[in-house]
């Protein structure tokens, strides 16, 4: 219904009383919040990011809601499971949809009449007493029991409004879990990528280890030889102790971000362990990031920004009304009496009304709560376009992360090669007496410094991957979201399993002895593996 200046006509001639209008806009009633619609933006046709990353097709290649298995890591696929279905984070994300659906719920219940029962009784004894004049005392009951019922009609929408902006708040609360969801799913994959990374490393450093305690073996040989002096000796064992040491600082990180990943499958660190393993190898994804104008549908952080804004929209119409006349209808009905003998009809007692209340004069009270949801409003369409630009910045660093990083992971690779080659051959050298140690040493560190960048490029072009799976929503659509209607939890004579309403949106809190359970039997789990 189109909205109408804050004093029509039609209330200042004082029909607002009359039955046929108030009957009219109790059943439709007048939607005084502004028409709502999401802003537009003018977007690319592709991505600046290069093949295989630019004009994915959309319908053929989009990302599966369970993404991580296409890096092809059983072990990361089993953790991901349990994270999903235990993290405490997680849960908790899940309740504030359930509790946002109640109040969804409790906002409707002011569109129904209310209904309730009174009864009582008192006994009262007092002096009759006068000045000078002894009269005794009086003596009096009462019984009474009834109805009541109220109903306030909604001829502004103001309530409907309030449950319509519940209902969108339910919808965000639905989104913010899609995307605490995301989060924990590549966080946990993030951690898992450099756990694998550190196992590398570790390999590493154990091989160079016990290359280096050859190394010192030949130098000694060499110096009792007396055909190298005792320098060469001591390059050699320096040598062997900083890659110990270094060798030690990896398993210390290892150790730390396995307990990370413990936290986030909510078990104890003490009782969980995933076995390493000495080769760095994850399937080489190529991620379909679709085209820009989709990415509005596919990131939850957008989506709820968006409710937020349908929600001050909805609050515009709450303060227009409050510059209405606001009618309230009541009944009340019983049997009163001064003695047991209740149920009698010349003991009945009825009573019906109707108020209504306009305000005329308050300082500005509510032209300052009008203003305040408008600028509320215009806050939110900022946030949201801020939340859009954000989105597309994203995608474009993890795009260009991605395709620089698997660049330099090649060349990497080329320089590891040399580098051993390098090693080898100083090595020969100076066994059989044609070069000095410190070629030998140079050669050492390019090696390992070489091996040991190779495997640190390797894994973050993975979390690179990760990071832009995740920032293109991780499979994730708006239409995942719960409809209005569906953020409702129970009927109106609805009065059993209150304690947890049916699923809504695929979020389904579980009871907190369940996760006990799962916490105990989590760690001999994972390292079977």
């Amino acid at each position: 219904m189109k909205t109408f200046p804050y004093f029509s006509p039609v209330l200042r001639k004082g029909f607002i009383g009359a039955a046929s209008l108030a009957s009219a806009l109790a059943l439709s009633g007048c939607d005084l919040a502004p028409q709502y619609q999401a802003p537009t933006f003018i977007v690319p046709d592709s991505w600046t990011g290069q093949a295989p990353f630019a004009k994915a097709t959309p319908a053929t290649l989009q990302i599966p809601t369970d993404w991580w298995t296409l890096l092809d890591d059983p072990v990361l696929d089993d953790l991901e499971q349990r994270a999903i279905a235990q993290n405490a984070d997680l849960q908790a994300a899940a309740e504030r949809f359930v509790q946002a659906r109640s109040l969804v719920m409790k906002a409707r219940a002011d569109l129904l009449p209310h209904f309730g029962l009174a009864f009582g009784a008192t006994d009262n004894k007092q002096s009759a007493d006068a000045l000078f004049r002894y009269k005794g005392a009086t003596t009096q009951t009462d019984e009474f029991y009834g109805g009541l019922a109220s109903w306030e009609p909604d001829l502004w929408s103001e309530i409907r409004n309030q449950v319509r902006m519940q209902k969108f708040a339910a919808q965000e609360k639905a989104a913010d879990f899609a995307g605490a969801r995301l989060s924990l799913e590549a966080d946990l994959a993030t951690d898992y990528i450099a756990l694998r990374g550190y196992d590398a490393q570790d390999a590493i450093y154990r091989q160079s280890i016990a290359y280096y305690h050859k190394a010192v073996d030949m130098t000694h040989t060499q110096l009792e030889n007396q055909a190298a002096p005792r320098l060469d000796l001591a390059r050699a064992e320096n040598r062997l102790y900083v890659a110990q040491a270094a060798e030690l600082d990896v398993r210390a990180q290892r150790e730390v971000i396995e307990h990370a990943i413990a936290i986030l499958t909510n078990t104890a660190p003490e009782s969980f362990h995933i076995s390493p393993r000495d080769i760095f190898a994850f399937r080489q994804v190529s991620v379909p990031v679709g085209i820009p104008s989709e990415l509005l549908q596919r990131r939850p952080d957008i989506a709820a920004a968006e409710r937020v804004m349908a929600q001050a929209n909805r609050s515009i119409g709450v303060a227009r009304a409050a510059f209405y006349p606001h009618i309230s209808l009541n009944a009340n009905g019983g049997f009163d009496s001064n003695g047991f003998d209740l149920a009698k009809l010349a003991n009945s007692m009825w009573s019906y009304g109707a108020t209504a209340s306009m305000p005329i004069f308050e300082g500005g009270l509510r032209r300052a709560a009008l203003q305040y949801s408008w600028s509320v409003y215009r806050e939110t369409r900022d946030t949201y376009r801020s939340s859009v630009l954000s989105a597309f910045r994203e995608v474009e660093d993890e795009q260009s992360r991605v395709r620089l990083l698997r660049q330099e992971d090649v060349q990497l690779k080329g320089a590891v090669d040399t580098a051993l080659d390098m090693q080898n051959m100083t090595m020969t050298l100076y066994k059989g007496g044609l070069s000095n140690y410190l070629d030998a040493i140079v050669a050492q560190e390019a090696a390992l410094d070489a091996r040991i960048a190779e495997v640190q490029v390797a894994v973050r072009a993975e979390q690179a991957t990760v990071g832009l799976i995740r920032s293109v929503g991780g499979g994730w659509n708006d239409r995942l979201l719960p409809t209005p209607d569906e953020t409702m939890t129970f009927d109106v004579l609805q009065y059993g399993n209150l304690h947890f309403p049916k699923p809504a949106g695929g979020i389904a809190p579980q009871p907190p002895e369940q996760f006990e359970n799962l916490v105990k039997g989590t760690a001999v789990q994972t390292s079977a593996h």
